[in-house]
């Protein structure tokens, strides 16, 4: 376990990997075994343990480190306040500052969780999307289903939320939540897909710039998560497809993504969301390689010595 110094070899000479994390879950064991199989010394770490210790050389406190990581892999950011998640995403932007390469980076995180910016940011790079309305307001959202609803039914999405929990759907104005039970923030998408079941949508694991798996998912229920008995079904992508989500992974800035595709009445592919954390559980079961392997040889490929040994053999 080692704390703050230059990014760096451990005494090992072996890179030490920071997994962020907030549990011990298949994911991250699956993480730490794939790291350990390709040379590396991975360390589970809390972001909620992190601390901002300005006596320190290089201002930071990472538990099990006495140097900096040389690579930090973000797998949960950890449920906490604001205040809390404020902090937490602080440290990755300290981190990166310093010149450790992460996976994703802050920004990226943000920009993913973020589900209104993320929308934003997918309409400037002119990847197709359902059209999605976000407001502070209870008067503008009402105003939104009554003149939206006309021409089909929309969703509304917690703007912070995964796996499919807290969707419902707005096929009226009187389906509008009050502002308390909303949080704050109504974010409205029109829904894409069939009127009755079955319903299908894809996930498509991007890393590096590489579509490296996909799958589709299939379900009874319009909510289309594996978390949630959706069955995966191997699938692969078509050429649009690819490049709508390689994309979408760029106009996030993510290193990794897990870009969820749907297609329109019209037949075109259209990205729902962007996953900066995504998980591999569902689609591992129909990938005939390791995708936490995968995963973790292009983390160490960030690495300077890794790069400069790739360069060398081309």
């Amino acid at each position: 376990m080692s704390a703050c110094g230059s990014p760096g070899r451990g005494e090992s000479g072996l890179p030490r990997v920071a997994v962020f994390t907030d549990k011990l879950d298949w994911h991250v064991e699956h993480t730490l075994a794939a790291f350990r199989a390709l040379g590396a010394t991975p360390v589970a770490v809390r972001l909620s343990a992190c601390r901002i210790d300005s006596s320190r050389p290089h201002g930071l406190a990472i538990p099990g480190f006495h140097a900096l990581p040389d690579l930090v892999v973000v797998r949960a950011i950890g449920d906490g306040s604001l205040e809390a998640i404020t902090m937490r995403l602080g440290v990755l932007h300290a981190l990166e500052a310093l010149g450790v390469p992460l996976v994703n980076n802050a920004r990226s995180i943000e920009r993913c969780t973020d589900k209104s910016m993320a929308s934003f940011l997918l309409a400037r790079a002119g990847v197709p999307a359902p059209e999605t309305f976000a407001t502070q307001s209870l008067a503008q959202a009402r105003e939104i289903a009554r003149r939206e609803c006309a021409s089909g039914v929309l969703v509304m999405k917690p703007l912070f939320g995964a796996q499919g929990w807290g969707l419902r759907l707005v096929e009226k104005e009187s389906d509008i939540p009050s502002l308390g039970e909303a949080r704050g923030v109504y974010y409205l998408q029109r829904f894409v897909g069939p009127e009755r079941p079955p319903y299908e949508d894809m996930r498509i694991l991007v890393s590096r710039g590489e579509a490296v798996a996909a799958m589709k998912r299939r379900s009874s229920h319009w909510i289309t998560n594996v978390r949630q008995g959706a069955k995966p079904v191997a699938a692969e992508p078509t050429r649009e497809e690819r490049d709508m989500a390689l994309a979408a992974s760029e106009a996030m800035g993510t290193i990794v993504a897990g870009v969820d595709l749907i297609t329109s009445a019209q037949g075109r592919p259209m990205v729902l969301e962007v996953n900066s954390m995504p998980g591999w559980s569902g689609l591992q079961r129909i990938t005939p390689f390791s995708i936490a392997e995968r995963l973790a040889a292009d983390a160490l490929s960030l690495l300077p010595a890794r790069r400069n040994a790739v360069s060398a053999l081309g």
